[in-house]
């Protein structure tokens, strides 16, 4: 964990933010697979380990603004659990390496919740992704559950965000260590994937570079030769000659900071020339979204500015036409790219975004458009200083979209549909990189990752 320091001040900044009531923080439980003593592996909420940086389950715990108290509250393992899991550090040691001088235990919590409802104060909470934990409040504060969502307290999850957004140089070190795991998740598979192999035999081995370091996975990989469907969950293809494989994979740092990278490269070693043209494209609107990055520019202008770019080298091959701007206005262009550009990235591969993207990608003046295409834009605020985010343009050639759009006549301006024809079975290519925000432009974090087609065709031919 980082020094107590960090967390103390964390929590500091955010009473203030705060500013009256009490917060209450819920961690995360054993998710059970199939019965209770087969969960899942344990992975704690990130807002958890952003203000506490406690790594186990069964923890809550509440800061008192006005009376400046912060408690944990927990159980020690009593000696039958002791016989199955081993000796642990008591949960009062814990709390002092983060700053905390005052444990409770579990059952102690709805006394403390009880006793400020009862003096009308407001307890504030964040958005729960987990059952389990929305029972939790609900209890707690006697609500109904479907009322749960409705009392989450918008100054906290605004102050939360607003905190966890900006990088602290710690951080970065703690991301680019990731990064150092997922250079090898990505280049190993451009060496041994041949023809004849199947997906998973990658995927395996990927999955073996992360465990082997004492890392995880920041996300299930992708890793398939249908590149068209955008979060493909299967790695049961056979891999032949001609295809390309879109790999976007990351790993978490000992602190559980993740990584999302995106290549794509050829199983046959070299890219065909249809492969070369889409691929040049996108790596040209990467290159100049990438380069526009700054404090100050809303993420959006960024986004529309890739499209400009897709748009463009897709008329150079004559698949759109017309005036590229009333195309990309019209939304003609999310026929081959239906998604946004990119995401905050932290201790959530998407950062926060169980707090909703509401706070985290937008504002109370920059809302989100629910075109098709710029709806699924994450990230479209002002970018300050220290934000970490992905960007990530892509252009995909979905054979179902394409039969949609053309029978309902949509964008018959702008889309040559006689020429896509020939691209259905083409897939889709995206290139990704996680990019943090500086007062003077953009850093791409980590070691270079093979991104030119020529760099990818030389590891691809080893």
């Amino acid at each position: 964990m980082f020094h107590s320091d960090v967390y103390a001040k964390r929590r500091k900044r955010l009473k203030q933010d705060v500013g009256s009531g009490l917060i209450l923080f819920l961690g995360h439980g054993q998710s059970p697979i199939n019965y209770l003593d087969n969960p899942y592996p344990f992975r704690q909420d990130s807002s958890f380990l952003y203000f506490w940086g406690l790594d186990h389950p069964k923890l809550a715990a509440v800061i008192d603004t006005e009376e400046n108290k912060e408690v944990v509250f927990g159980n020690n393992l009593t000696s039958e659990e002791r016989v199955w899991a081993g000796p642990k550090t008591p949960l009062k040691e814990k709390c002092r390496r983060i700053g905390v001088k005052e444990t409770l235990s579990l059952d102690q919590l709805e006394g403390i919740i009880t006793k400020a409802l009862h003096k009308n104060r407001k307890i504030h909470f964040l958005p729960q992704c987990r059952a389990e934990n929305v029972l939790k409040v609900m209890r707690l504060l006697g609500i109904d559950p479907a009322a749960v969502q409705d009392r989450v307290s918008t100054i906290l999850t605004k102050a939360v965000v607003a905190q966890r957004s900006v990088k602290s140089e710690a951080e970065i070190e703690e991301i680019e260590a990731a990064l150092d795991i997922t250079y090898e998740m990505q280049t190993l598979p451009m060496k041994m994937s041949k023809p004849g192999m199947f997906e998973r035999e990658a995927v395996g081995a990927m999955i073996d570079i992360a465990y082997c370091v004492g890392s995880r996975l920041s996300f299930p990989i992708i890793f398939s030769t249908r590149g068209e469907i955008i979060h493909n969950p299967s790695h049961g293809g056979l891999m032949k000659t001609g295809d390309m494989v879109i790999n976007d994979s990351g790993a978490e740092s000992p602190l559980h900071y993740a990584t999302d990278i995106t290549r794509t490269f050829p199983v046959s070693e070299k890219f065909t020339k249809k492969q070369k043209d889409i691929y040049e494209i996108v790596l040209h609107a990467q290159e100049k979204a990438i380069e526009t990055i700054s404090p100050g520019i809303e993420f959006r202008k960024i986004h529309l500015l890739a499209c400009q770019h897709l748009v463009s080298g897709l008329k150079a091959l004559n698949l759109m036409k017309g005036d590229i701007e009333l195309a990309i206005r019209a939304g003609a262009h999310a026929l081959f790219f239906p998604t946004g550009l990119g995401h905050m990235m932290g201790l959530d591969v998407h950062d926060m975004e169980n707090l909703g993207e509401d706070y985290v990608g937008y504002t109370d003046t920059i809302q989100r458009n629910h075109q098709f295409g710029l709806n699924n834009l994450r990230l479209a605020k002002t970018l300050e200083t220290g934000f970490v985010l992905t960007v990530e343009p892509g252009l995909y050639f979905i054979p179902e979209l394409i039969d949609q759009w053309k029978v309902e006549n949509k964008f018959v301006d702008y889309i040559n549909y006689q020429n896509v024809e020939a691209y259905k079975d083409f897939g889709g290519i995206r290139i990704e990189d996680d990019i943090l925000v500086m007062e003077s432009g953009a850093r791409v974090l980590g070691k270079p990752i093979p991104k030119s087609i020529e760099e990818v065709e030389a590891f691809s031919s080893q």
